[in-house]
């Protein structure tokens, strides 16, 4: 576990006052810093529902149990709003060099991948050391043959290599299916050297039939370049049997801590309820969904906020961000003041950032006051991260970001090692904290939140 040296010292001279009902921002992030509500949500999805893959019995079970706990937590209009996805389900995964070494490879079907039917596809390899390569490939030149892109993630606290080295996973089967490709494999977008495979979407644009594809462990993935780079022809045997079931329901769980004005505006929270099917989603987004609702159960508890708290437990993230779209769609004619999302795990908050009108800018300010304590630091970027809230955002709600490490992250992203043992209880806290001192601020602002241009 992580400690926080400044903590104690810090709230002592900034923020002391006197042994009275918990009212200031401060005194509820300090004792958000006890808070085990997070650990107990967190704990019960992950074990009582477990993986929860978007549009399947167990994502609906996952709404039932989230409306069950919302409510126990006291929360007010707690409800589902049910829309319709299409459904991919994961089949059998198996390959295996065949030569010249042969030997068993550990991956996972990407969300979306085509399938390789009744019978094992064996095909020769064709390596690509990145997107562009094979982007530049001949249109054709993969007839018969399966594609391998390999590349290397970068570790980083801010999460910032997941966008380019994602495009490969996002877009890389689409363009191989272009070129003629009778499948393709990836490195998985991780960082980390388990031999777990990084599941994770993929994109196919109009026009453009699903081809199976497939991530590779990183060992795996780095054990096949090297059987490639001795010169001799590879040759792999595939089979990936995932379906495309129709059209299911999925939904939305939304709480609420009600406002005194409703006329200021709506607050925003929240995390995705959906999970890839291969952990039991803890860090992505279980602690998300936790963090959010905790720090707004504090906020319930201590008076009534001046705006309304949503808390929302967004359905169908990982998929394609259904839930997301559905609610901006029902909800576009509310308004909304601000928006914030926690999908990063669940380790320390380190700095923030705001999107935030001019005339709301002391807002930004107060925020700075609050969590210095906890060790965070106003950034420079404009605010505007959560895929879920982003489709809000885009209508020019104004947002915060509050910024989790992100250095381990990508070790358990999408992966069966995403478990609720990766998560610290010590860092789980102090992101509540952080969230409280957040919604106590936004919440009540005696400043109107209006609108804000969205960042690029």
């Amino acid at each position: 576990m992580r400690t926080f040296p400044l903590l104690a010292a810090a709230a002592a001279l900034a923020f002391a006052v006197p042994a009275l009902a918990q009212t200031t921002p401060a005194d509820l992030r300090d004792a958000a810093l006890k808070d085990d509500i997070a650990w107990d949500i967190t704990e019960g999805l992950t074990t009582e529902i477990g993986p929860r893959l978007a549009g399947t019995p167990d994502e609906a079970r996952a709404r039932a149990w989230a409306v069950e706990k919302l409510k126990a937590l006291g929360f007010h209009n707690v409800r589902i709003e049910t829309y319709r996805m299409p459904v991919w389900v994961r089949g059998e995964e198996k390959a295996e060099i065949l030569g010249p070494f042969p030997q068993r490879l550990v991956l996972a079907a990407l969300g979306n991948s085509g399938s390789t039917g009744t019978r094992p596809l064996e095909a020769e390899i064709v390596y690509f050391p990145t997107l562009a390569d094979l982007q530049a490939a001949p249109d054709g030149s993969l007839k018969g043959k399966i594609a391998f892109v390999s590349h290397a993630m970068h570790r980083t606290q801010d999460g910032s290599s997941y966008g380019p080295y994602g495009q490969v996973r996002r877009a890389g089967p689409a363009v191989a299916a272009r070129k003629g490709a009778a499948a393709i494999l990836i490195r998985s977008i991780g960082t980390d050297y388990h031999r777990n495979p990084h599941a994770g979407g993929t994109s196919w644009p109009e026009g453009v039939k699903p081809i199976p594809a497939a991530a590779l462990s990183l060992p795996d993935s780095e054990q096949l370049e090297r059987v490639i780079k001795r010169g001799k022809p590879v040759k792999v045997r595939l089979t990936l049997t995932p379906q495309f079931v129709g059209e299911r329901e999925s939904g939305n769980v939304i709480a609420e801590v009600p406002g005194s004005d409703p006329g200021a505006g709506i607050v925003l929270v929240g995390g995705h309820l959906d999970s890839w099917d291969l952990g039991t989603g803890a860090i992505d987004d279980a602690s998300g969904v936790a963090i959010t609702a905790a720090a707004a159960k504090r906020i319930m508890e201590s008076g009534q906020p001046r705006r309304t708290i949503r808390v929302v437990w967004f359905g169908a993230e990982e998929v394609g961000v259904f839930g997301g779209r559905a609610y901006a769609e029902a909800h576009k004619g509310e308004r909304h003041a601000a928006a914030a999302e926690s999908d990063f795990g669940a380790d320390r908050i380190w700095k923030f950032d705001v999107n935030l009108p001019a005339s709301a800018a002391a807002v930004g300010d107060r925020l700075a006051t609050a969590l210095s304590p906890l060790g965070i630091t106003r950034g420079r970027d404009i605010a505007g991260d959560g895929a879920d809230v982003g489709p809000m955002m885009q209508r020019g709600v104004a947002a915060i970001d509050l910024a989790q490490d992100g250095s381990r992250y990508f070790d358990l992203h999408h992966t069966p090692d995403d478990t609720l043992d990766k998560i610290d209880p010590e860092q789980l806290r102090q992101n509540v904290a952080a969230w409280t001192a957040m919604l106590a601020i936004v919440a009540n602002a005696p400043e109107e939140i209006g609108p804000v241009t969205p960042r690029p």
